[in-house]
């Protein structure tokens, strides 16, 4: 074999390398997005690279692997949906207080899933894994709720943080708890009359 040929064949097998290596990326870099869609955005955002960002989601997918997740019996399933359901009731008459109650019902339901319950951003990370498309919600009652804690939550902020509550809490009981009800609210005009909005 000649030197050019010799030459001419190593860099082939550099493009070809290359080509590989760059599927191989765009395959994990596609997945990495399917599986934590917007959170991967938010994630690369946050980040000083996006090759840092796929780096924490590749670990968050490592720490959610060594979970030890348990699905919800039936009893256990019908207990959280009724009192979801009595939650939302309770609203009308207390809607600051039922904020509050519907982070503690949340979080019971994510430890007895087996989700790690201390610290909000370590929670997230590993929601994040199975439940991405509803960290939004998560992410914007749980911030309603510090501001409604502050006194600094309208009425209506509350009910936007009950509803956002319930799409994390649909998404770990595997259903909608009480339909696609949102929560009641009085009407200003009629204090004892609740109707839904």
């Amino acid at each position: 074999m000649s030197p050019t040929q010799v030459v001419i064949l190593v860099l082939v097998v550099l493009v070809l390398a290359a080509v590989v290596a760059a599927a191989v990326v765009a395959g994990r870099r596609r997945s990495l997005r399917q599986r934590f869609g917007p959170e991967y955005d938010r994630v690369v955002a946050e980040q000083d690279s996006r090759a840092a960002a796929e780096r924490e989601l590749r670990d968050r997918e490592r720490r959610h692997a060594e979970l030890e997740l348990t699905p919800l019996a039936p009893e256990a399933r019908a207990r959280y949906a009724a009192a979801w359901e009595e939650l939302q009731v309770r609203f009308v008459d207390s809607p600051a207080e039922t904020v509050g109650d519907a982070d503690e019902l949340v979080s019971r339901l994510i430890a007895e899933r087996g989700y790690p319950t201390g610290d909000f951003p370590d929670q997230i990370a590993h929601l994040s894994v199975e439940h991405a498309r509803t960290l939004t919600h998560y992410r914007d009652a749980h911030e309603i709720r510090v501001r409604n804690e502050r006194g600094e939550a309208g009425t209506e902020d509350l009910r936007q943080a009950v509803v956002h509550y319930r799409a994390l809490f649909a998404d770990l009981l595997g259903e909608e708890p009480v339909g696609n009800r949102p929560p009641e609210q009085r009407h200003p005009d009629s204090p004892h009359d609740a109707t839904s909005r």
